[in-house]
């Protein structure tokens, strides 16, 4: 069991991020395929570097039109550039050169994830998604984390109004706070490092960031004792893809928990939703984040196994960390049930996740986010926290 009281760290990135961006197009690739086939396949990695941007994996759709989707894919990943904010020399959104190396997925894959009269649909791999919840915050997210998205939300809203003009797309944060009695108390260090205009100091930066900064913690987290570290480095003009290479899937603790619970090791961003990869993990975090909504722990994590081309899942464990409300073996035997066992259909259809709602989740986390009316974040709806209650 995890200390009362200690110190803990968490970091994010921004939407300008150089991985972030790549996430970012991985998942319009993504979404570009949904949006005229549910049942389309797609496995796609991108790299981002000084003026350039290359696509590769493998997709799949239901008829014929994988050339047509791929011809009209350089048109909406200038557009999603376009929009974190990159029109700088050495990375800009309409002259950075462009390659799509996207092909056919593969036969035996295909072979072993379908669906036939004789089996459902498989796992399109094998391996473990971890899904975790906490009440640390209304987010029921890691306050650590939380924090350290919100950070960046901020200054990048700020950035896209137009009110701070001075900053630029790419940005990191980072949180340290103190625990006692398992709950956050204060802030002691926070990190901001963020791209800027040329010509600003480190105080400069400071002054702009500083106000919107402390107006992300709730009353007296920040206090006279709390150290910030606004561009350590000293200058940050040089950023995002030109400053360095950009990787679809480098940050998945960014994506997930912060480093307060366990991660299965894949990345979320370019997949479609019958890689488990992304949906087992987000089956998870709507579990996880359901059990502890219904009052059942203050922190509940959830660990789900799958092997390729199997539909059942091979284990299902739940940790409530030391909470006595309900015995977690019962809760092992309930929550697969809600997901209609936990299959990747049922997971899919249960969230609803054939959709194009991806290229929204590739930038301040996949949890902690809130429902979106056309079924983006599904996964963070706590509409089965009644009916744990009546079940405990």
């Amino acid at each position: 069991m995890r200390r009362q009281s200690y110190v803990f760290t968490s970091e994010s990135v921004s939407e300008g991020h150089p991985d972030k961006v790549a996430d970012r197009i991985s998942d319009v690739v993504v979404d570009a395929f949904l949006e005229g086939d549910p049942v389309a396949r797609v496995a796609c990695e991108t790299l981002v570097t000084t003026q350039r941007i290359i696509l590769a994996g493998e997709v799949r759709t239901g008829d014929d039109r994988i050339k047509g989707v791929i011809d009209g894919l350089e048109d909406k990943v200038r557009a999603a550039v376009k929009d974190i904010g990159y029109h700088q020399q050495g990375f800009h959104w309409a002259t950075a050169h462009y390659e799509c190396h996207l092909h056919a997925q593969s036969a035996d894959i295909a072979m072993g994830v379908d669906s036939t009269s004789n089996k459902d649909e498989g796992a399109g791999d094998q391996g473990i998604m971890f899904g975790y919840a906490t009440n640390e915050t209304p987010e029921l997210m890691p306050a650590t984390l939380q924090y350290s998205h919100n950070i960046l939300k901020v200054l990048a809203g700020v950035r896209h109004s137009g009110k701070e003009p001075k900053l630029e797309p790419d940005a990191k944060s980072q949180v340290t706070l103190q625990y006692e009695n398992g709950k956050p108390v204060r802030a002691l260090e926070i990190v901001l490092s963020t791209q800027h205009a040329e010509g600003l100091t480190p105080k400069d930066v400071a002054d702009i960031c500083l106000p919107y900064i402390k107006g992300v913690f709730p009353a007296g987290m920040v206090d006279s004792k709390t150290v910030f570290h606004v561009n350590p480095t000293g200058n940050f003009v040089i950023g995002g893809p030109d400053g360095d290479t950009g990787l679809t899937g480098r940050k998945i603790i960014v994506d997930t928990y912060g480093g307060a619970a366990p991660h299965g090791g894949g990345a979320f961003s370019g997949k479609d939703p019958t890689k488990v990869d992304r949906s087992a993990a987000y089956a998870c975090r709507y579990l996880a984040k359901n059990v502890v909504a219904a009052g059942l722990a203050d922190q509940c994590t959830i660990q789900i196994s799958y092997a390729i081309g199997v539909a059942r899942p091979l284990s299902f464990y739940v940790d409530l960390h030391g909470a006595d409300t309900i015995d977690p073996a019962k809760l092992e035997a309930i929550l697969p049930d809600l997901l209609g066992g936990c299959t990747p259909r049922a997971i899919r259809e249960h969230l609803k996740l054939n959709k194009p709602i991806y290229a929204r989740t590739a930038a301040y986390g996949h949890f902690g986010r809130t429902p979106d009316a056309d079924g983006g974040f599904s996964w963070e709806k706590t509409d089965l926290a009644e009916e744990l209650r009546r079940l405990a």
